[in-house]
Formats: C-alpha cells, structure tokens, sequence
C-alpha cells in the first residue's frame, strides 16, 4: 500500500501539470493523441538516457557526470522535439511549450519509476516534493528547447523569404538553448529542503516560461491581425479589378512584364486562390479561439478542398522560378502552413 502511495505521489503531479498545460490551448493546437504520443516518446527518452548513463558512468566520475548527464538528458529529450520543428509542427509560443512539457512530463513518469523501483526508500513528503519539482524541471527545459526550436524555424523561414531576420529572436533562441541544460545542472548540483528546492524551481521555472511568453505573446494575433487584414484587401482589389491600389497589388503589377500574359493570369489565380484558403483558415483558428467554431458544411469542404488542388496544379504548373518571384505574397511561413493544413484536415474528416 505504501509503494502504491509513493507512486501515485510521484506520477500524479506531473499529469496534473501535463493537463494545466494543454488547457493553455485555446486554439487547438494540439490533439489529445499527438499529446499522448509526445508523453510516450519522452518515456522513450528515458529509456535511452538510462542506457546511455549505464555506459557513461563506467567512463565518467560522479562529479563528471553531475554535469554531463542533465546535457546529456536535455540533449536525448530534444530529439523528437527537433523532429517536430523540422516538420514545422510547433510555430506559435504554446504549442511549442505544450509538446516541450509533454516530452520532459513522459521523461519525468519513467525517471520517476526508476527512482522509486531502483532507489533508496524516501518519505512521502519527499516523494511528493521530489516528484513536483523534478516534473518542473523536466518540462521547464524541455519547453525552453521546443520554444528555442520554434524560434530557430521561424528564422529559418523568414530567411528564406528574404525578409528581416530579427537580431531579438536569434538572441532569443540561442539564450533559450543555453539556459535550459545550464538551469538542469544547477538543479542536480545544488540539493536542500525539498519543500524550499520546490519553490525555488517552481519560481525559476514560471519566471523564465513568463517572460518567453510575453515576449512571444503578440505573435499569434499580430499574425491573425495585421495579416488577415492586408490578405482581405488584396483579395477584394483582385475580385474587382483593382490591383493597383493596394501595395501588394503594386508590386504584382510591377512584375507582370516578366511573364507572358497567359502566365501572368496563372500568377494572378495562384495568388487568389492562396489568399481565400489564408483567409478561410484564420478565420477558422479565431473562431476557435472565441469557442464559436461551427462544423464546416459539405459544399464548403468540397470548396476548399477544390481551391487547394487547384492551387497545387497551378504551383507545379508555374515552376519555381514564378513561384519564387511571387514568394513575398505567397508567403507560406510556418504558420501560414499549419492553418491551412488544420482547415484541409478538418474538410477531410
């Protein structure tokens, strides 16, 4: 009965904070089933990292190994979150969070088991305390790297565009990457009061995800804003023949020499049919936001679905050397990917 307590005072904590986390969703970015696989592939993590330790710490001695260890976890937990920002799976501030927290919480479940099957028998209140913070800790860095990731994809992105790669965000994503094994050495090298090492990490952990947060908080809605905003208005000065009165319109008429004029019309539906499916998804993701998110009707599937093939055959059609000269308005950040493929998943079911 006891080893029963010790357990669920280990294990609980962390689905609590797995369950707080994924709550901060308010767009559904996230699926429950990407979410359980994510606490699975950190339990995997684990697995590996009691592994690599086993072969390490016959090389290693117990001071060298206080620091290269918490690296060495940090370094095997960022994998599958390397994957997903590869994959341009994790583009805002919270989704990067909750797949960093998922990760590091499934990490946490399994150390945690090995510490209660393998480790020296430990009161309840300490059980509890350890397992509190060890979740933090896990989660916390964990969620640092995803977010590091995030920012390092959206550089990436932004860079390939030609746009203005913010000095900010570099310095951000390096910090980020720096802090979290830095912050997971300390915490291993430093052990006191459990109740006092609990807050003081809860403290250092909350503090470091707030400050991200505010300093990302604007992202989501400057994106559905400002862009939403300038994707209408070109999309009305198509509609009515009136492209030269918006600014993107001006710069697709200053390249319509390039091509001949049956291209040129190509450029023009590529364009149209890339700013109604932009629209129709961020329409959707704030709606879904505000909780008035209605199911789409058959007619309006068949639509987007339709403007979505049609706008690959026009893609291919082009080329590359077309769809690069129009990138600056196409713009498929990110983002911009990721609501599409959210409306085109959602027409599908």
């Amino acid at each position: 009965m006891t080893t029963l307590v010790s357990f669920l005072a280990a294990l609980f904590p962390i689905a609590i904070y797995i369950f707080v986390v994924y709550k901060l969703d308010n767009f559904s970015l996230l699926s429950v089933k990407r979410l359980l696989t994510l606490v699975l592939c950190g339990m995997l993590t684990a697995v590996a990292c009691y592994g690599l330790f086993t072969l390490t710490g016959k090389l290693m001695s117990e001071k060298t190994s206080d620091v290269a260890n918490p690296v060495l976890e940090e370094a095997v937990k960022a994998i599958p979150l390397l994957i997903l920002a590869w994959r341009k799976k994790m583009v805002f501030f919270i989704d990067s969070v909750i797949c960093g927290a998922a990760v590091g919480g499934g990490f946490s479940i399994l150390e945690n088991v090995f510490y209660l099957v393998l480790g020296d028998s430990l009161g309840l209140g300490t059980t509890l305390f350890r397992g509190l913070e060890v979740a933090l800790v896990h989660m916390g860095c964990s969620a640092c790297i995803a977010t590091a990731f995030m920012f390092a994809v959206r550089l990436s992105e932004r860079s390939k565009a030609k746009q203005v790669v913010k000095r900010s965000d570099v310095v951000m994503a390096t910090f980020l990457l720096i802090i979290a094994p830095v912050l997971h050495v300390l915490h291993n090298a430093y052990h006191f009061n459990p109740l006092m090492q609990f807050v003081t990490v809860l403290g250092a952990v909350a503090g470091l995800l707030i400050w991200i947060y505010q300093y990302d908080e604007e992202m989501i809605h400057s994106w559905l804003d400002s862009g939403l905003d300038t994707q209408v208005n070109l999309l009305q000065s198509i509609r009515e023949g009136r492209l030269d009165e918006t600014n993107t319109g001006q710069f697709l008429m200053s390249v319509k020499k390039s091509f001949p004029p049956e291209v040129f019309f190509d450029v023009i539906c590529y364009v149209q049919l890339h700013v109604e499916l932009s629209v129709a998804a961020k329409s959707r993701f704030m709606l879904r936001e505000a909780e008035l998110e209605l199911p789409l009707e058959d007619a309006q599937k068949e639509t987007y679905l339709s403007q979505f093939s049609e706008f690959k055959i026009l893609e291919q059609r082009l080329g590359k050397s077309a769809t690069m000269t129009v990138a600056p308005v196409v713009k498929l950040a990110p983002a911009d990917r990721k609501s599409i493929d959210d409306l085109l998943a959602e027409c599908r079911h």
